[in-house]
């Protein structure tokens, strides 16, 4: 039976097999092959060992740096995650403005980016560090990796940019889960930030997903405080002194219950007029209220100046007299020539008369 390659179907094909090689058959032979292998084992084993030396040297500077710059950036998020002082805790803004849970969310993700950072850069490194050492020739394989970056880079612009965008908005802390924000293209709360798409909750219930690459502005209605805006309308002929004191006394009233006194945070204020009609005035009132509450109360507050305005018989519009005269309609048009009996026109559209007695007999002798 005979093997691919053999000799025998080399020779049936009438090809020329390759010369076998000579293997040392005296003494004197072996002895050469022996000196001339231990002369190449001489001459190269020092580069193996610095190689492998070199090799083993840079993975072990490569795995403790890592694990130093993980460290330093663990020690950085958990300064960035510690108590804030006591004097920062005084006020309920301030409380606020520290909320630590909100902090440890932003901290995590930004511990969690720098992280996986530090590890491809440095790995990266070492990685092309080690093929040097092997002897690799590192300049064909930078260029194609420098191509395939800049094609992907062309690629995945939106995707580079999305997660640029993302990174900053949580560094930033431009807004957090629970938040109730107005991003330009959908407003709602904050069900969910990642570095690529932020999850927003309607208020009619559906769920925004936004890319953070195509936010250009955003309005954050739940750091700080939020303002609470009410116009109220009067008659004309109410005293504004006795309606911006029952303003004032509905709103201590209301600031004392629950839960408006969380959610009140100053006293509220009379702006004053905002607008006067001829039936009606109009009086502005602001409150400095809890972030995301100044919807809940403007509603309460219109509702206690109902009832106040109801037992103090004010009447948010002057009602018209019985002796007033009607205005004019506005429709009346001039008179028409066709009023005029006299004129032309009156005469041209009356009817025909019918013939009398004599004009019908003439008619007949004719």
């Amino acid at each position: 039976m005979s093997w691919p390659g053999s000799p025998a179907l080399l020779l049936a094909a009438g090809a020329t097999p390759a010369p076998l090689p000579q293997l040392p058959t005296s003494p004197g032979q072996v002895t050469t092959s022996a000196r001339e292998a231990t002369g190449w084992l001489d001459a190269n084993w020092q580069s193996w060992v610095e190689g492998g030396l070199r090799i083993v040297l840079i993975v072990l500077l490569a795995l403790v740096l890592r694990a130093v710059v993980r460290k330093l950036i663990s020690q950085l998020i958990h300064r960035m995650t510690k108590e804030p002082p006591a004097d920062a805790e005084s006020s309920r803004l301030g409380g606020l403005l520290v909320n630590t849970e909100r902090r440890q969310q932003r901290s995590a993700a930004i511990g969690s980016v720098l992280r996986s950072v530090a590890s491809f850069t440095i790995l990266g490194t070492a990685a092309l560090m080690v093929l040097s050492a092997l002897g690799v020739n590192l300049a064909p394989l930078l260029a194609s990796a420098g191509v395939a970056g800049v094609a992907i880079g062309f690629g995945a612009r939106n995707l580079v940019t999305d997660f640029l965008s993302g990174v900053f908005m949580i560094m930033e802390d431009q807004y957090g889960v629970g938040d109730e924000i107005d991003t330009g293209v959908a407003t709602g709360t904050v069900l969910e930030v990642g570095l690529r798409v932020t999850k927003l909750r309607g208020a009619g219930g559906e769920i925004w997903y936004i890319r953070n690459g195509e936010v250009k502005r955003i309005a954050n209605m739940s750091q700080g405080w939020s303002t609470a805006i009410v116009d109220v309308q009067v008659g004309y002929r109410e005293n504004l002194g006795r309606v911006e004191s029952l303003i004032m006394q509905a709103a201590e009233e209301l600031a004392k219950e629950q839960p408006w006194d969380e959610l009140l945070w100053e006293p509220v204020r009379v702006l004053g007029v905002e607008s006067v009609a001829a039936d009606n005035v109009v009086l502005r009132v602001e409150a400095k209220t809890m972030p995301g509450k100044a919807t809940l109360v403007s509603r309460g507050l219109r509702q206690r100046l109902k009832y106040v305005f109801d037992e103090a018989g004010i009447k948010l519009k002057e009602e018209a007299t019985a002796g007033t005269p009607a205005a004019p309609p506005t429709d009346a048009l001039p008179p028409s020539a066709l009023s005029d009996p006299a004129s032309a026109r009156s005469l041209a559209t009356k009817p025909i008369p019918l013939p009398t007695p004599e004009e019908q007999e003439h008619l007949k002798l004719l």
